[in-house]
């Protein structure tokens, strides 16, 4: 029966010796590695052209010097501005951001990862906030700030505490901003921190539990000294998002121009990427102004490198102190 089956039905012959020209996973690979390809290209002539247009008027001369002297019209003058008060202003204002969205999206993140099962419905509530909260757009944060920060918080701590009808707290200035831009912010280091604690092993933690450790001994003994380098991480993004946004300052503290440097929290302050702005639309000549505005765009990104550079350092050496406890 089989015999007279294989004479009726001949089985095809299969040539196992010759290859496709074009397999699906090669045409995939081809696809993924082009659009690789093309980002990094994409950064690399912007980055290439800003450089190529901006060195022309960087010098220590044009860092060091005061916006303008003491009239604003001398913003415009490609010879004798600079962007002292610009980088002193981005500086201030990244570095109170900083302050403000850390402690909250870690402790935020740790709640979420160690304390929430995953699976409820308060998870999935926080979750999906978090993720809502990154896809607003930026100008939103802006109107949410003045509304919340300037005009309700501080017009209350006016009236109600100081009692006094000229604003101090209820005006924009350089705290509100960076309260602003914490928001914005935050989502990027409860990800981030929420990733750096998964990434523990398991059975570091099983072990330390295992030792009768506490829950909370575990977490802060063993649990985040290990996950601290990945939570920098969400430190550097953040400063990288929060150096280059303009819309939500715009409303909470940037001003165009300013005779002094800020000296207290509550004050107006001027911001690199703001100043761009102006130069790109309220100079009469854009022609005249455009070595100027390349030479403030280099000296943003200069400042944005600086300080992820600085937070780089501070998470490989504190990534090399970890690894010198675990060999000893």
């Amino acid at each position: 029966m089989r015999s007279f089956l294989e004479k009726a039905i001949p089985s095809p012959e299969v040539d196992l010796t010759s290859r496709p020209i074009l397999s699906r996973t090669t045409l995939y690979t081809g696809v993924f590695q082009g659009t690789t390809y093309f980002v990094a290209s994409s950064i690399l002539l912007i980055i290439a052209y800003i450089l190529s247009q901006g060195p022309r008027g960087l010098s220590p001369h044009f860092l060091l010097t005061r916006a303008g002297g003491t009239h604003n019209e001398g913003m415009f003058d490609v010879h004798n501005s600079g962007v002292f008060d610009m980088v002193v202003g981005t500086v201030m204002l990244v570095f109170l951001m900083t302050i403000f969205v850390m402690p909250i999206g870690i402790v935020t993140g740790i709640y979420l990862n160690e304390f929430v099962d995953p699976r409820s419905r308060r998870a999935r509530i926080i979750g999906a906030s978090i993720n809502n909260l990154a896809g607003i757009p930026s100008i939103i944060f802006g109107l949410f700030g003045l509304g919340l920060f300037v005009l309700t918080i501080g017009r209350f701590i006016d009236l109600q505490v100081l009692h006094s009808a000229e604003p101090l707290w209820g005006k924009p200035s350089l705290i509100w901003a960076a309260l602003t831009l914490a928001i914005l912010t935050l989502p990027v280091v409860v990800v981030s921190t929420e990733q750096a604690l998964r990434s523990v092993s398991s059975s570091v933690r099983d072990a330390s539990l295992a030792m009768g450790a506490t829950r909370l001994q575990m977490l802060r003994g063993i649990v985040l000294p290990q996950a601290y380098p990945g939570i920098l991480t969400g430190g550097i993004l953040a400063i990288s998002r929060g150096a280059g946004e303009v819309a939500p300052i715009m409303f909470t503290g940037a001003v165009y121009y300013m005779k002094d440097l800020p000296h207290s929290i509550h004050d107006p302050f001027m911001e690199l990427g703001y100043h761009v702005y102006n130069l790109s639309t309220q100079s009469v000549n854009t022609d005249d102004v455009r070595p100027l505005l390349f030479s403030t765009v280099v000296t943003l990104l200069l400042v944005t490198f600086f300080l992820n550079l600085s937070a780089v350092l501070a998470r490989a050496r504190l990534r090399h102190k970890q690894e010198n406890s675990h060999s000893n």
